[in-house]
């Protein structure tokens, strides 16, 4: 048997997974542009949330893809199944970026995203098990951790390569002509890496591990029956699930999308700055990842895994207020001297997300004040009407009372309430909550530096996880029975962070409230890991 160049082994895979990642990641970045695009039939915190629920579906569907590709690459082969995955995930892109929008053909464009998303969340869902499992069944003993990290290395790399182009596509035109269609152009350059990828990956051979067991027999009929109806391999899947790659899920999304999306939304940094900072910080995380494979194969898989995730669930909001701290002191200077309070009675008030898009958030008193602060993206607190009456707002010191819609004339209530609203605006604009970010006064530097504090936590679970899912499964079924939590645990637990948390932030009110649901994620799992989760070093993969 014809040993395969380990360069070429890791070089190939790690490459598709780049470009399949780039793909699936361009839709995270450019959220707020498609939900402008393809939800603007609904109010703007709707639209956003609805955006990125439409985001996680690619997310839900990844463990149907994960039963479909692992079954065929425990009974084909690891190399076809995820050149087929390869293909499907360009294919999907490309055509995103060629969709008309709401305006132009109503219902059907958010339709038709959701199904290019499910196509897409499917491809991924055979990817990433594929690519780490060809690699580790390639790699030399002692150097599984170092090469199978390359894979979500490149996974990071793929993020930082769509920010790259989304910036140079945003500084080399308008931002009008950006917003209205520059946005469409990440998407058609799939086309031309979809094609260098495709070329690459062909010249690929077949895993030795699986061309043995083909060749002496031992491959399995019924991977999935194997993996999911045995006991001794369903046992593992859970616990590699609830032990290990749910949590790790959460660090990773929580440090890359929600970090984004919170340096825009929360500490409202203008979109390409926003970018700039993140993408610096991958730039420093993607090798982290790496070295966290390497020192894997030194230490062991188990500790470096857990101490990410135990570092997660403790840091994730004192690091969140920093980054506030670093990216906008003025409005978490705001925040600490002039907080916001919403005085209502609880019966009055409404959760600030409608999945239909139909509410408008005006019936109430206090409806009218939370729905302004949520769409303003102002950090609040409710607090209960000691007596009966009209919602009030409170900014520091100062109060105002809202309009009370149903003891208005219907003629009047659009006037009353746009001009209570222009008041609520110029109190929060006296007391520090004004508009986007100064952009001199936003430390950089201390930014990228916290971000990658973020992505060194994501690297210690990332890198170190990937080579213990291929060594817990036996080879007849690895492809099947890693693939499942895998899937279920970077696609339910990780794809519904984002829209988990911004729903969180728009219900409570509190720009840091969404944090609680990586935390006790990141902590459940620490804690199930500890006692339950198996050290694999050194365990062959034949």
């Amino acid at each position: 048997m014809v040993k395969q160049n380990s360069a070429l082994t890791i070089g190939a895979s790690a490459l598709g997974t780049m470009f399949e990642w780039y793909d699936f990641f361009l839709y995270g970045a450019l959220a707020s542009f498609i939900a402008r695009h393809f939800f603007s039939g609904v109010n703007e915190t709707t639209a956003f949330i609805l955006a990125l629920a439409a985001f996680a579906v690619g997310f839900v569907v990844r463990p149907i893809g994960a039963l479909v590709f692992g079954r065929i690459g425990d009974l084909v082969g690891r190399k076809n199944t995820f050149l087929a995955t390869l293909v499907i995930m360009g294919l999907s892109t490309v055509l995103v970026g060629v969709l008309p929008g709401y305006e132009a053909i109503g219902i059907a464009a958010p339709v038709i995203l959701v199904g290019l998303r499910i196509l897409q969340g499917l491809a991924i869902g055979g990817e990433f098990g594929g690519a780490i499992i060809y690699v580790a069944e390639h790699a030399p003993e002692g150097k599984r951790g170092l090469h199978t990290s390359c894979i979500p290395a490149m996974a990071m790399t793929g993020l930082l390569l769509s920010l790259v182009v989304i910036m140079a596509t945003r500084a080399a035109m308008a931002p009008d002509a950006f917003s209205d269609w520059g946005w469409r152009i990440p998407f058609l350059i799939s086309a031309c890496l979809l094609g260098i990828s495709l070329w690459i990956r062909v010249k690929l051979r077949e895993s030795p591990v699986f061309q043995q067991m083909k060749a002496e027999g031992a491959t399995s009929k019924a991977p999935l029956t194997e993996s999911f109806l045995r006991w001794e391999n369903l046992k593992s899947v859970l616990v590699v699930l609830f032990g290990a790659v749910a949590g790790q899920a959460v660090v990773f999304y929580t440090a890359t999308f929600y970090a984004l999306f919170f340096l825009e939304r929360a500490a409202r940094i203008d979109g390409l700055t926003a970018t700039i900072l993140v993408g610096a910080a991958l730039a420093i995380g993607a090798p982290l990842v790496v070295f966290s494979g390497w020192l894997s194969d030194r230490i062991g898989r188990k500790p470096i895994l857990l101490a990410g995730l135990a570092l997660g669930a403790l840091l994730f909001f004192p690091i969140f207020t920093a980054l506030m701290n670093a990216a906008n002191p003025a409005l978490a200077a705001a925040i600490r001297t002039s907080p916001v309070s919403v005085l209502a009675d609880p019966d009055d008030c409404s959760v600030q997300f409608d999945l239909l898009g139909r509410n408008r958030f005006e019936s109430t008193s206090c409806d009218i004040v939370k729905s302004y602060l949520a769409r303003a993206g102002v950090n609040y607190d409710s607090r209960q009407l000691e007596q009966a009456g009209p919602a009030r707002i409170v900014v520091g010191t100062q109060m105002l009372i809202a309009p009370v819609p149903a003891s208005l004339p219907e003629g009047e209530r659009a006037g009353a309430i746009s001009a209570f609203l222009t008041r609520v605006e110029a109190l929060l604009d006296d007391s520090g909550y004004a508009g986007k970010a100064d952009p001199a006064a936003i430390n950089r530097p201390l930014v990228v530096a916290i971000l990658a504090a973020l992505l060194c936590i994501a690297a210690m679970c990332t890198g170190s996880y990937s080579a213990l899912l291929v060594e817990l499964f036996p080879a007849r079924i690895r492809y099947s029975a890693l693939s499942l939590p895998q899937n279920v645990g970077n696609g339910w637990f990780g794809g519904f962070l984002p829209a988990t948390a911004f729903a969180i932030v728009a219900a409570t009110g509190n720009v840091y409230s969404g944090l609680w649901y990586p935390v006790i994620v990141a902590g459940a799992t620490f804690a199930i890991g500890v006692f339950f989760l198996p050290e694999t070093r050194g365990r062959p993969l034949r």
